[in-house]
């Protein structure tokens, strides 16, 4: 007997800490339609779980049907592809472990796998991406946070509980800053956003040299970027400090896992040469000396939603397939 239907497409749901965005798309890496809204606006988890899943029968709906869509594929902050589960996420506004792909999936009856965004944004970036043909590599996600996801013979290592890969939360400094995981001097707490901004601070406050960032009352990296153009001493030594954090913090990991590349994702890592090239140099500073040079650091070329939507949708053909409407 030949099947004379094939589901053609999956939902893919991107869960941010500000916004939650879904989309359905084909088999090819197409986004047929998409839609957002405020993640916050759902404080209880399963208030948040009934109007994604309304949210998403009604997306269907409108675009091609039910019975075209094969699973559900979510990327979220902490989320564990082992146990499919939101674990101790401590930027969103649901506390504990949170099983999330059970939840989603009695509610649609559709197969459903959950992953972290490093992890989906490492998958689009192999099925799509610069990732594509590579067998060694490790997915850096910079932006609100940090973290990271590794590919070792062309295949996702989770290490043993699934949380392989969370470099953000490795130590960076000792007795540093206090990081919203509980711990202190985490990498995160320096070369995310919110790093950034607290070098800057840092920055201003020892030395008494003039800088266009005193004057700016909402500071951004961008902005601090744009100084550096300009010749701002303070916001150059502010960059350089953070790729030289970064760049140290890489040189550790390379020498352990022996990367083909570092592939970059996130609002950080748009932040150019006054970031990457105090990195590059920091990391071939410490690096072991017998792969020198061997690394490729390299910018993803998707978008940071058009990454974990790519990402969402790999994970979503990546489960096994069940429906309760076959």
């Amino acid at each position: 007997m030949i099947h004379e239907t094939i589901k053609t497409r999956v939902v893919g749901v991107d869960i941010e800490i500000d916004t939650t965005t879904l989309a359905v798309i084909d088999v090819r890496g197409d986004i047929i339609a998409s839609e957002s809204f405020n993640t916050g606006t759902n404080p209880n988890i399963g208030d948040f779980a009934s109007v994604l899943s309304e949210r998403v029968v009604t997306l269907v709906e409108n675009n091609g049907g039910y019975e075209s869509i094969r699973s559900l594929g979510i990327c979220c902050p902490s989320a564990n592809y082992m146990t499919s589960c939101i674990e101790n996420a401590p930027n969103l506004p649901w506390k504990g472990v949170v099983p999330l792909a059970a939840m989603m999936r009695d509610r649609l009856g559709l197969a459903v796998a959950l992953g972290n965004n490093a992890y989906a944004r490492g998958l689009g970036e192999l099925a799509f991406g610069v990732a594509h043909g590579m067998k060694n590599f490790v997915l850096m996600t910079l932006g609100g946070g940090v973290g990271s996801c590794i590919f070792v013979n062309g295949q996702y290592y989770p290490g043993g509980d699934g949380f392989a890969g969370e470099i953000g939360h490795s130590l960076a400094h000792h007795d540093g800053r206090q990081c919203g995981c509980g711990n202190s001097g985490c990498l995160e707490m320096y070369c995310s956003r919110k790093g950034i901004l607290l070098t800057a601070q840092e920055v201003m406050s020892e030395s008494d040299k003039p800088s266009k960032m005193r004057l700016t009352e909402d500071l951004t990296p961008e902005i601090i970027v744009s100084f550096c153009e300009m010749g701002d001493e303070l916001a150059i030594e502010t960059m350089r400090r953070t790729g030289d954090v970064l760049g140290s913090a890489l040189s550790v990991y390379a020498t352990i896992i022996n990367p083909e590349a570092f592939i970059f994702t996130g609002s950080v890592s748009h932040l150019g040469d006054w970031l990457f090239d105090p990195a590059w140099e920091s990391f071939n500073d410490h690096v072991f000396h017998n792969i020198k040079g061997k690394v490729k650091f390299l910018s993803s070329q998707f978008d940071e939603k058009e990454a974990n939507m790519l990402g969402a949708s790999v994970l979503a053909w990546s489960v096994k397939e069940y429906s309760l409407f076959k």
